[in-house]
């Protein structure tokens, strides 16, 4: 068997640049609190938590005082800045900064054009998109084409998308827009798009197609409530017919893996590089067996 590492694997930018502001912290104070899980990944969310850093919800959040908190890389709504001021509560700021260029952009399109609407492509729910839409004033969330077709076309369009979509979807989102304007008769500028899309994010997608071809079999390490890793995997196992996603290293026994051929390891940008490294030493260690 031969074990090949995917080189482009880790933490992007934004997360690693979180995590490393949290283990600073930590070593210099007893308490440090963090805002929701610093990273969608329970392996590295279980090793901070032993470093001595608490994670917390938002409803604690709101109970507390006189503290420090690490807002992680997804970026926070200007309310819960407003809360920390009122509360004494010292924030230790990790949002990625793709993430606060794209708050100022929302921001700045309504500031410009008040009649504008903002539209974001993105997750409701997902702590980034809750971020954004609290920059502004009945911003319109869309997940599918389906939304884009639905959308009404009364007023200006700001089109934008959470930083981790997938870049295909919100091209064929602004090309149905683009065609709905023109078939409508409005003037072209009535649309404005924003590449918000991380660079990083966006790479590995194509990345893990050409690597997921060069290997006999891959194990893809993520986490279960990360969206990147699945969509991720998904690329992978449309490339690789052997693919298997695996979220810790005990898990790779309970795999029908051939240890045999070049077998790849790969993961999200949520999946820590130490994790990587471990998988691949159980698989050294099953082979061995």
């Amino acid at each position: 068997m031969e074990i090949v590492i995917d080189p482009k694997s880790g933490f992007c930018f934004g997360v690693k640049r979180a995590i490393e502001m949290a283990e600073a912290e930590v070593k210099k104070n007893k308490t440090l609190y963090c805002l929701g899980e610093i990273v969608h990944n329970a392996e590295e969310v279980t090793r901070m938590q032993q470093l001595g850093i608490r994670f917390i919800d938002r409803d604690t959040f709101l109970t507390l005082s006189d503290c420090k908190v690490l807002f992680r890389a997804h970026g926070e709504p200007p309310e819960t800045y407003l809360h920390a001021r009122e509360k004494n509560i010292e924030i230790l700021d990790a949002t990625c900064p793709v993430v606060l260029k794209l708050q100022d952009r929302v921001r700045a399109a309504q500031l410009e054009n008040p009649n504008t609407r903002v539209v974001i492509f993105g997750k409701p729910d997902h702590p980034e998109v809750i971020g954004l839409k609290g920059q502004v004033e009945n911003p319109v969330i869309v997940q599918t084409l389906s939304d884009v077709e639905q959308l009404n076309l009364d007023q200006p369009i700001s089109f934008f998308a959470q930083t981790t979509s997938d870049k295909q979807v919100y091209a064929q989102m602004m090309a149905c827009l683009r065609q709905r304007i023109k078939e409508t008769g409005l003037p072209n500028d009535f649309f404005t798009s924003y590449d918000s899309i991380c660079g990083q994010v966006a790479n590995r997608g194509p990345w893990l197609a050409g690597f997921s071809k060069t290997v006999d079999s891959l194990i893809f390490v993520g986490g279960k409530n990360s969206s990147n890793s699945k969509v991720l995997f998904e690329v992978c196992r449309q490339h690789n017919a052997n693919a298997y996603f695996i979220t810790r290293a005990s898990e790779l026994a309970e795999l029908p893996l051939s240890l045999a051929g070049r077998v790849g390891i790969s993961g999200a940008t949520s999946t820590p590089s130490w994790l990587i490294e471990e998988v691949a030493e159980r698989l050294r260690e099953l082979e061995r067996l």
